[in-house]
């Protein structure tokens, strides 16, 4: 098959639904499948085969996003020469449009992943909140029930957009995990690089720094838990706008000296290494459609602690390889400090955590989205 795939967002910006987008393709490849991407242009982005840029602005809320002109006098002519087969999109907005647009004027069939839950988003617009999020609703049900079929990474959303008013078909694939990634991690690195002592406990959250990732609640309970056990340390990896208020929240309640933020790029295998020297993975977010990093942390082989909130509940299973908490400071410490007075417990958990990464590796799912894509075309 040849895949065109449209994007908001690719490389070099780096998000969950970039890494998704990626490891499909990857896997994809290896089954024989050629997958092209249609995405924005970045500042100084080196060329990559089979990846095509639309001219691009910056993002006025974000400096390192690019929101993409949807205008493509050519898209039709590289579609045609291509061979294109079926187009699959990534988001509803400026090129998902552009890519709907194509599979109409080419009577392919349109596939979207729906990445995020678009309505908890609505801080990034600063006016008419309420009239934004009926607007945002309203486009999404309207767009995806324009698709041949919609991709959610859960069921809790497929349940989700079933409310809304979506009446497409709906599959559920999630997105897998790389375990190759995590079979040669060095789990002392972490300790040796920040001259972490043997008695502490390293407690880890990856996440783009965004306010809607509320990195805040994990300040908040990670206060209560170093309180409780001074032996502890917090990393936060990411990257993302809201950098700069996480260093002055953490200076603010005097935790400069326990938490450590690393908000740089960082190679896969140096991010395998922050897994693999951590003892727990802390969660706060409530927005997540899965949470990749959830499963990542699992591969790792780290018990998490995580607000059980829309994809997030589906990725947890509950004293089997973590704990779901509901939205508060408070549940998170207390399930979190369960867990570091239970070394055992803790180990048993992380264990089964692997067990679970297990279950959705990237080749399998890619090899479940070949087959969603095969039952369209046929």
């Amino acid at each position: 098959m040849n895949i065109a795939v449209f994007s908001d967002s690719y490389y070099p910006y780096i998000s969950g639904v970039v890494r998704s987008i990626e490891l499909f393709r990857q896997e994809l490849q290896k089954l024989g499948h050629n997958v092209y991407i249609f995405a924005p242009s970045y500042y100084r982005q080196g060329e990559e085969e089979g990846v095509f840029r639309f001219p691009s602005v910056t993002a006025p809320t974000n400096k390192g996003f690019s929101l993409a002109l949807p205008f493509a006098p050519g898209a039709g002519k590289m579609i045609r020469e291509l061979k294109i087969d079926l187009i699959h999109c990534h988001s509803p907005f400026l090129l998902g449009s552009v890519g709907a647009r194509t599979a109409r004027r080419h009577n392919l069939p349109l596939v979207f992943t729906h990445h995020t839950l678009y309505d908890l988003y609505i801080h990034y617009v600063p006016l008419f909140p309420a009239l934004a999020r009926k607007l945002v609703l309203g486009y999404v049900r309207k767009f995806c029930n324009n698709c041949n079929l919609v991709i959610t990474p859960t069921s809790i959303v497929a349940r989700r957009l079933r409310k809304l008013g979506i009446t497409a078909p709906i599959q559920s694939i999630p997105t897998g995990v790389k375990l190759e990634e995590f079979a040669g991690t060095d789990p002392r690195w972490l300790r040796r690089e920040y001259g972490i002592g043997p008695g502490e406990k390293v407690l880890l959250c990856v996440a783009r720094f965004g306010k809607e990732k509320n990195l805040d609640m994990v300040l908040d309970a990670f206060l209560l838990i170093n309180r409780a056990y001074p032996a502890t340390r917090l990393f936060l990896v990411g990257l993302g706008p809201y950098e700069k208020e996480l260093r002055a929240i953490t200076a603010g309640k005097g935790l400069d000296s326990r938490v450590t933020i690393i908000g740089r790029p960082l190679s896969r295998q140096i991010l395998a290494n922050y897994y693999a020297g951590s003892d727990l993975f802390i969660y706060a977010a409530v927005t997540e459609t899965q949470g990749i990093i959830i499963n990542e942390a699992q591969a790792a082989g780290l018990p998490v602690v995580a607000v059980g909130v829309n994809g997030i509940a589906e990725m947890v299973k509950e004293g089997f390889d973590g704990f779901l908490t509901p939205p508060s400071a408070k549940a998170l410490a207390e399930k979190t400090l369960f867990l570091l007075h239970n070394g055992e417990l803790r180990q048993r958990l992380g264990n089964q955590a692997r067990e679970s990464a297990e279950k959705i590796s990237a080749a399998s799912t890619a090899a479940r989205m070949a087959g969603a894509y095969q039952a369209l075309l046929s």
